[in-house]
């Protein structure tokens, strides 16, 4: 909303003193969002007046037109003589009246004015356009033409009201009473004590059976309905310029007589109007929702098909304009200059409709209008009459018409609204004794009524449909007391509380993880379907049931995500194509898995503490949300240097990402051979841990399918790993996790080389060796595999390293080897490893 403080001026007997910013101060402290002030006509100077065309002479010869223009600008110039001036547009004629500019005068932008000689003759000066003065676009695109009564050599600074401060309001969707001046007014009257002269006391007349005949079939839809008609309108008539000119500072296009008072009336009293030519009217005006398919053309030349929520208004042909939010296109209020004639009577519609309709119906058409915003953010009912009796007396008083005594009015009833509240709440809300006096004070001047003592009966005013419950009240008493006196207190944590288990496990993860060298990707918790056909998952999938969001941010992502892997490997696509090669990135967080016995709950109430019986129905009605933790790699991950070669990511850095996930809870993995989407059938693991004596699947490491990374244009060979941290936490529980111990005594290493078949996963052997091994085994290490005709198609060579230590002696050679060779023999009744070399 934009406020020119000289329009505000007119309500509000502001000290003269006080500047834009002045305001802006005062209202931001009262809680309006005022962000900027501009400052109209800054640095402009004189002279800049008004002047009649005596002549014009077409000048030939260039390429475009250019005209030689003399001026009478009376003793503006110090001569009397006309003034001689080059001009190249062509929307004024001999005998019209125009703002003219003289040399040493500057103009908006630091433009200064000087006479120069140009096409050939010289340019004492320049007739200028309302771009050039700082006008914003007045709908002609060309020079100011002045009404024919205003007098030669008058000050055009003053008469254009060109030099202003506006005041640029963001209106929040709780504050639609400030989308007008009266809001705004009454904002800047509390904010510095002083009475406010409303607008909208005005003497209405009484309803009557004369009136244009209106029937409304809806009035859920729409509660109110004032018409009114002024007939005699002059067809001449134009809006005068201080009209014109509040319109363009408050950001709004000037149109036509009829349709700017409208406009204009909107901006002061916030009642949004709608004027419609009398004669092109069929009927009675209705207002009633629409038919599925009806069609409408309105007032920007678009049809619109129209839905059966939609709440039109009607005559007796049908649909003539969507309600609260554009006029159609047949009933629209003709100019002078239109080939049907200027509209001489007009009917007049301020009308209340309900905000949530027009909302829906501005997004479901994709056209917000500055009557839909309003509405849409409420609209106070009982201004409707005001507003209406508002127009009728600027079109009389602006284009010499006469109102008919007629007047309709249709409204639904409606008691006042009332809020009941301690006097004491705002108190103990803000932590400030603000006593009794001051809290209905502060009521009153936001204009409520208030009766009652220790508890408070507060009428809301009409206005004001935020208000609706005590803490509303309490704002508009702490707001207007100043944010900037409640004091910087600190609420005082009970002692005795810390992280819980599962906070702990996670930060652990995390840091983990951190140290590993992966880096933390947060991302969005929404997916689409396109994400999970990427990954390549069957129809059947649970991953395919998700829980969808009733109004989605993007409607390509409506659902909540199941995995962390879409997130984590666009973001890895994301960096991998802005250059970032080497990638290893992690996430931890909420996945959404729905059962589908989820079901509603009911609302618990505000006024106390939910029951655990409600709290367990809302917890019942949650779909489950298991917390998960996924790596992504991509690159390099050891790099060439000095040093030696480097090496690329393999499926085996995402499972030992795993590994590092699992020792921060104390527990071992089970690595087995599995085929699970997207990873690789070939190179996937499944990840399982022993808990309740039962195996839990955590979940799955490896790298991914080729079709994957195809469709999600990723690095070759990317990898990945996603587990789940809730059941690793169950499998933790009791395992008490010990620092490592420094043992005194030496280390007795032996090395196995073990022969196994291509199907035998290295996983089995190794947990094979280590219970052969038995206590003595401290660590045991893969560290390589070999195949080749030396050892036959269709096996492989497994080399570990044994690391053998005992906490109280030295171990004996034989005591080492005794245990290698039980390791060896348990691996080998498992899986029929044979000793290489042997």
């Amino acid at each position: 909303m934009r406020v020119p403080l000289s329009w505000l001026r007119e309500y509000v007997d502001l000290p003269a003193t006080e500047t834009g910013r002045d305001v802006q101060a005062r209202l931001i402290a009262a809680g309006l969002e005022v962000e900027t002030v501009e400052q109209l006509g800054a640095g402009l100077k004189g002279p800049l007046v008004v002047g009649q065309v005596l002549t014009i002479e077409e000048l030939e010869g260039f390429k475009k037109p250019i005209r030689f223009c003399t001026v009478d600008v009376g003793a503006a110039n110090g001569t009397g003589e006309p003034q001689e001036l080059v001009c190249g547009a062509r929307n004024f004629a001999v005998g019209d009246k125009v703002v003219v500019v003289l040399p040493g005068a500057v103009l908006p932008g630091d433009f200064a004015i000087a006479a120069r000689k140009t096409y050939g003759r010289t340019s004492h000066g320049m007739i200028c356009s309302g771009d050039e003065l700082g006008m914003g676009d007045d709908g002609t695109g060309g020079i100011v033409v002045l009404p024919p009564e205003h007098e030669v050599g008058t000050d055009a600074i003053e008469l254009l009201e060109l030099v202003d401060e506006v005041l640029d309001i963001a209106v929040t969707p709780d504050r639609g009473y400030a989308l007008s001046m009266r809001g705004v007014a009454r904002e800047a009257a509390t904010a510095y004590g002083l009475p406010l002269r409303d607008p909208a006391l005005l003497d209405v007349p009484a309803p009557n059976a004369h009136g244009y005949p209106v029937k409304v079939t809806d009035p859920v839809g729409c509660d109110s309905f004032t018409a009114r008609t002024v007939v005699g309108l002059e067809p001449e008539a134009r809006s005068p310029i201080w009209l014109r000119r509040r319109l363009q500072k408050a950001g709004m296009r000037p149109i036509s007589l009829a349709v700017d008072v409208t406009n204009y009336v909107m901006l002061e009293l916030g009642q949004p109007l709608h004027a419609y030519d009398r004669g092109r009217l069929d009927g009675p005006i209705g207002v009633r929702r629409a038919e599925q398919g009806e069609k409408l053309t309105t007032l920007d030349g678009t049809e619109r098909v129209l839905d059966a929520e939609d709440l039109v208004i009607t005559d007796d042909r049908g649909p003539i304009g969507l309600a609260g939010v554009m006029g159609g296109a047949d009933t629209e209020i003709a100019d002078h200059d239109d080939t049907t004639g200027a509209s001489t009577e007009v009917v007049i519609e301020a009308a209340h409709f309900d905000p949530v309709a027009i909302a829906r119906t501005a997004r479901r058409h994709r056209l917000s209008s500055e009557a839909s915003k309003r509405f849409e953010r409420g609209v106070d009912p009982r201004a409707a009459a005001a507003a209406a009796q508002r127009t009728v007396d600027l079109l009389v008083l602006l284009a010499g018409g006469t109102a008919e005594a007629g007047v309709t009015q249709i409204t639904a009833p409606r008691a006042p609204r009332t809020v009941a509240m301690p006097a004491d709440h705002p108190d103990r809300v803000a932590g400030v004794a603000y006593g009794r006096e001051v809290v209905v004070r502060r009521l009153q001047e936001v204009g409520c009524g208030v009766q009652g003592q220790d508890d408070l009966i507060v009428t809301v005013p009409s206005w004001r449909p935020d208000l609706a419950a005590p803490n509303d009240l309490a704002e508009e008493v702490i707001r207007l007391e100043g944010y900037e006196n409640l004091p910087s207190t600190l609420p005082t944590p009970p002692s005795g509380r810390g992280l819980t288990a599962r906070q702990r496990l996670h930060r652990r993860v995390g840091r983990a993880l951190a140290g590993a060298g992966y880096v933390e990707a947060l991302n969005y918790p929404f997916i689409g379907e396109q994400a999970l056909d990427q990954l390549g998952l069957d129809a059947g999938d649970d991953r395919r049931r998700t829980v969808r969001l009733a109004n989605p941010i993007s409607d390509e992502e409506p659902s909540l995500r199941t995995t962390l892997l879409p997130g984590l490997l666009a973001a890895l696509r994301r960096n991998d194509g802005r250059g970032s090669h080497d990638l290893a990135l992690f996430e931890t967080g909420l996945v959404f898995r729905p059962t589908g016995d989820e079901r509603p709950a009911a609302t618990p109430p505000v006024d106390r503490r939910p029951t655990d019986a409600e709290i367990a129905a809302l917890n019942a009605s949650l779909p489950p949300q298991p917390r998960r933790v996924a790596v992504v790699l991509a690159g390099a991950r050891e790099l060439d240097g000095w040093w030696g070669t480097g090496r690329p990511v393999s499926w085996a850095d995402a499972i030992e990402a795993a590994r590092v996930v699992a020792r921060e809870a104390g527990v071992e993995l089970d690595v087995r051979a599995d085929r699970h989407e997207p990873w690789h059938p070939g190179r996937c693991a499944a990840l399982y841990v022993r808990a309740d004596g039962e195996d839990l699947l955590l979940g799955h490491a490896g790298e991914l399918h080729p079709r994957v990374v195809k469709a999600l244009h990723l690095p070759e060979r990317t990898c990945a790993m996603e587990l789940e941290l809730d059941r690793l936490e169950r499998a933790s529980e009791g395992v008490v996790l010990q620092a490592p111990r420094i043992s005194t005594f030496p280390v007795a290493t032996q090395d196995v080389a073990l022969i196994v078949g291509d199907e035998v996963p290295a996983a089995e052997v190794e947990t094979a060796l280590r219970e052969g091994a038995g206590d003595l085994l401290e660590s045991l290490r893969l560290f390589d595999v070999f195949v080749g005709e030396q050892i036959g198609e269709g096996r492989k060579s497994l080399a570990y390293a044994l690391r053998f230590r005992a906490p109280d002696r030295t171990l004996t050679v034989d005591e080492a080897s005794a245990a290698r060779d039980a390791a060896v023999a348990l691996a080998a009744e498992r899986t029929g490893a044979t000793l290489r070399g042997a």
